[in-house]
């Protein structure tokens, strides 16, 4: 494993200082997410501290689940599936962890998922959002606490409010988090009478949208009814401001997104009154453990929590549920325990499916308000859509 140890160095994380037999006895979970290499470095770094804060919620602030320390073992991907699948080896292998939560991208992680089926041992996908991460080609050990495409893309779907009035051309980056994107947006569409008259797709960095951009308004300009291109693109590169400097409004079409994390949102003050679909806002959601982040995160950090902030914290709770309704914790009845669980999360409830083991959860349908007072856009809450309201296509049957 020398050649992995060069590539990656682990850092040991010790969330409760432990003696005697409890600091030889901990509850060992990776964290396995892209920490060099990528813009999406910010996303990995909100997943940390929002599992780490959910951890210290769903133990009262001891640490320890049945008396046992929790200890975290942070891996960096580097956003590479070859490391990501030996740094998930070794820390099933050589860590010997209880389970691994991760990764970032939706490209790296769909490499690590038969590394779970081969060491035997739970995988909780956190914060990948590809709906095949739960397809076909997943496993058993694999649960995802993240939303999927099809929330996603449902969720701005049902924000868009569909009808035979509505055409929409369509814009994502060419890999597993856009394509499943957009094939689920237009599955969302399927008997609103909306039709999608152009999808285009492009490379992971593009910074010229200038193309695609002149493609995507001579198929919508000439359109009756509402006209609407839909951009889902989580990196960087500033599709939607670029293309908006193209002045699309000369056609009557207007542009739509979902929404982002903090630090992107201020870019959406030029969207006032645009609306979409969001994972999380922290003011979105009124329920406890919400109210206790957001008090929480604004003391040690001076910010609000973010959006992978919640989705690590709904990842560290349902670890921590599972845990401790678990009669033993060998996989398989790790497995029974959790198929099927619902837990309370910063979003209000979330459910792992049987079938899929997919966490079924609510979105928030915001429309974008812009306050001078405030460095960002607001999404500001619309309402929220229930979990019950979206028909997410089940993934994957169990074995």
């Amino acid at each position: 494993m020398n050649i992995i140890k060069r590539l990656v160095a682990p850092v040991v994380i010790g969330l409760a200082v432990a003696t005697g037999a409890q600091a030889q006895d901990p509850i060992k979970i990776a964290l396995i997410h892209g920490l060099s290499g990528s813009s999406f470095e910010a996303f990995s770094k909100q997943a940390q501290t929002g599992f780490e804060m959910g951890i210290e919620y769903a133990t009262d602030g001891t640490n320890e689940i049945n008396g046992r320390p929790i200890e975290l073992i942070i891996k960096d991907t580097q956003f590479k599936p070859d490391v990501a699948r030996a740094v998930l080896a070794e820390a099933y292998g050589d860590d010997e962890v209880l389970l691994a939560v991760g990764a970032t991208s939706s490209g790296v992680t769909v490499g690590m998922l038969p590394i779970a089926e081969e060491y035997e041992k739970i995988l909780i996908v956190e914060p990948a959002v590809a709906d095949s991460l739960t397809g076909p080609d997943s496993n058993r050990y694999v649960f995802k606490t993240s939303r999927n495409s099809s929330m996603d893309m449902q969720a701005q779907a049902l924000a868009l409010q569909p009808d035979e009035n509505l055409v929409v051309a369509t814009l994502a980056e060419d890999y597993a988090f856009g394509r499943d994107g957009i094939a689920a947006f237009k599955s969302a569409l399927d008997g609103s009478g909306a039709e999608v008259v152009a999808e285009e797709y492009v490379p992971q960095g593009t910074t010229d949208f200038t193309a695609v951009a002149e493609r995507m308004f001579n198929a919508l300009k000439d359109k009756e009814g509402r006209k609407v291109i839909l951009i889902y693109i989580a990196g960087g590169g500033d599709a939607p401001g670029k293309i908006q400097a193209m002045d699309p409004s000369r056609y009557g079409i207007e542009i739509s997104m979902g929404g982002h994390i903090l630090p992107v949102l201020p870019t959406y003050k030029r969207f006032p009154g645009m609306e979409g679909a969001v994972y999380y806002y922290y003011e979105g959601f009124d329920n406890p453990i919400n109210d206790w982040l957001v008090k929480e995160h604004m003391a040690r950090f001076g910010t609000p929590p973010d959006f992978f902030t919640a989705g690590g914290m709904s990842a560290a709770l349902a670890v921590a549920k599972a845990l401790k309704e678990a009669p033993d914790y060998e996989t398989d009845t790790l497995i029974e325990t959790m198929e099927g669980m619902s837990w309370e999360t910063p979003k209000g409830t979330m459910t792992f499916r049987p079938e899929d083991h997919q966490a079924l959860q609510d979105m928030l349908h915001f429309k974008i308000r812009v306050d001078e007072g405030v460095d960002w856009a607001i999404p500001e809450k619309v309402r929220i859509i229930p979990a019950d309201e979206m028909d997410i296509p089940i993934g994957r049957t169990n074995d």
